[in-house]
């Protein structure tokens, strides 16, 4: 039985604290290859490794200076940048999303595909998202490990099974993507980042709030909020509230510029 409990424990933690940064990773995977910019691949997967390296660095800081707990005011500073990051991203795939617009782009940049300021911020989302859960996730296996006497059978049972099950949705992902047209994997994409950096402020505020740097106020607050994972506070749903209204507005900005005529190319003769 001890040992049952010991491979669910690990295959949660890794799982649950994986899942939301696999995701991340994965739909910015699946939009690079749906958009025929696969090469432009490498540096998203370098910046989520190196947020691996990264985190199990920050993990002994914290195990050797903080007694093994985290910072909350750094891990809310993690999400912020996250966050804007991912709102940045979010809508530079939104004014993308009509293929022919897309295409005059790619034809614009035909040689690199995409702007190097565009790869560095692909490569700084999947940085943060892995970075912001993974020292935490060491930290947790860590201490299970030492509360069991070591990383023994089960443990690891439950690491390998949490990885291949991760491993699963990233290859669903990537196989829908491909099977999908255009215009949708740019507006879900473009979604999923916003509605995850919305999450990301909210989490950021929670941070504050636990150290009393920002007050609670929850009551009359639906239970369904805090059930889909957001910050259930009315602080945390007025920044975001703001947030969703300058988006709305940027958007109709955006819509109502003229549209710059896209050059012929010039044929010689």
């Amino acid at each position: 039985m001890a040992d049952g409990s010991t491979f669910a424990q690990a295959f949660t933690i890794l799982f649950r604290e994986g899942l939301e940064a696999l995701l991340v990773v994965a739909a910015l995977a699946a939009f690079l290859r749906r958009a025929g910019a696969a090469e432009r691949i490498r540096p998203l997967y370098a910046g989520a490794g190196l947020a691996v390296l990264a985190s199990f660095a920050m993990a002994w800081v914290f195990e050797a200076f903080f007694d093994g707990n985290h910072n909350d005011l750094i891990e809310a500073g993690v999400m912020l940048v996250a966050a804007g990051l991912m709102f940045t991203m979010s809508g530079w795939l939104f004014m993308r999303q009509d293929p022919a617009a897309w295409k005059a782009e790619i034809n614009r940049m035909a040689e690199r595909a995409m702007s190097a300021g565009t790869v560095l911020s692909l490569a700084g989302i999947a940085f943060l998202a892995v970075f912001r859960e993974g020292a935490e996730t060491v930290l947790f296996l860590h201490a299970l490990a030492r509360t069991v006497g070591g990383f023994d059978a089960s443990l690891l049972g439950g690491l390998v099974t949490a990885a291949i099950a991760l491993a699963v949705v990233f290859v669903a992902m990537q196989w829908l993507a491909l099977r999908l047209p255009l215009r949708p994997v740019f507006l879900l994409t473009s979604a999923f980042l916003f509605v995850m950096g919305l999450r990301l402020v909210g989490a950021a505020i929670q941070e504050f709030q636990e150290q009393v740097i920002v007050p609670v106020h929850n009551d009359g607050v639906p239970e369904f909020v805090t059930d889909l994972g957001f910050n259930g506070s009315w602080e945390a749903l007025g920044v975001q509230a703001a947030i969703v209204l300058c988006a709305i507005v940027w958007v109709v900005t955006q819509r109502a510029r003229p549209v710059a005529p896209v050059a012929r190319p010039q044929v010689s003769a």
